[in-house]
């Protein structure tokens, strides 16, 4: 499937458009602040009644908000796919990686996508979760207007080599870690296109007919979206999952402009002024918010 990279009019997101936060719905806030902190290194920077915001030295990355004995999102409904962690360095993934064998945390798979090397698993209530370290920019594979990705076997061994070389204990998340992407379960490809690119303003980076991946400034891919258990499927409710994400600009301007979009293509953005919210059809909440750029 052939998608014009520009949304509609011309009208994009910034450059230095990254994701921010991402706000999740756990069934025991304990439980999962022990997966989190034991096995992935996160720290606590706020606890409250029912919820916590963690993430590495300085930076909140996931809010957990408690909703007692929530099940897990069924396999086949739309939702969180992954939210994907990115680390700074190949040597950050070799300490991670050594970390969850000696803590014998299970992984779901890994996999070199020739623009990241990726370890894949799930918290204790099954959202998915990607690690990931990005090879530089220069080394990407481009085919045309766009990035080439690919699922190919990890170098495991290269990666657990190059943190043994530096000599270096696992030590928690390192400054600097970020959340790099979001991919999400949806009912329908064209749907996901029209809200993502067309009102939003993201560029496609791939596409096919069950699944579409869009960027902004020539990123691999900041938000990725399938089909392959979930089409046909509406918005689910009641279970544990993905509660809202945020779209980190770098000014008003550029934020503003988007809500406007949102507005103007009959999806009113609601929120407040500073960090208005936008639904996509398949009720995933988007907060757009002004910071700094990351990467």
């Amino acid at each position: 499937m052939e998608t014009d990279s520009v949304a509609a009019g011309g009208a994009r997101l910034p450059t230095a458009a990254r994701i921010g936060l991402v706000k999740l719905r756990v069934a025991d806030l304990e439980r999962s602040l022990g997966f989190y902190t034991s096995a992935l290194g996160f720290e606590i920077h706020d606890r409250r009644p029912g919820a916590a915001t963690i993430g590495p030295p300085g930076a909140e990355l996931l809010e957990l908000v408690e909703v007692p004995g929530a099940p897990p999102k069924p396999e086949r409904a739309t939702g969180l796919y992954h939210y994907a962690v990115l680390l700074p360095a190949r040597a950050d993934l070799g300490r991670m990686l050594r970390h969850l064998i000696d803590t014998r945390t299970p992984l779901q798979g890994a996999s070199d996508h020739l623009v990241s090397e990726a370890l894949y698993l799930a918290d204790p209530d099954e959202n998915g979760i990607e690690i990931y370290r990005d090879r530089p920019r220069a080394e990407w594979p481009v085919q045309g207007d766009r990035v080439r990705m690919a699922t190919d076997p990890l170098d495991a061994d290269g990666i657990l080599g190059e943190a043994a070389r530096e000599g270096q204990a696992f030590a928690g998340l390192p400054a600097g870690t970020i959340i790099g992407h979001l991919h999400l379960q949806v009912g329908d490809i064209p749907p996901a296109e029209e809200f993502y690119v067309q009102r939003l303003g993201f560029d496609v980076v791939a596409a096919m007919p069950s699944a579409l991946f869009v960027s902004a400034g020539g990123y691999h891919h900041h938000v990725g979206m399938n089909t392959w258990t979930s089409r046909g499927q509406g918005p689910v409710s009641g279970t544990a999952g993905l509660e809202e994400f945020e779209i980190v600009f770098p000014d008003a301007d550029s934020r503003d402009a988007a809500a406007q979009r949102i507005q103007a293509n009959g999806n009113p953005a609601q929120g407040s002024a500073e960090a208005p919210v936008a639904r996509d059809p398949w009720g995933n909440v988007i907060r757009l918010v002004i910071g700094n750029p990351k990467h």
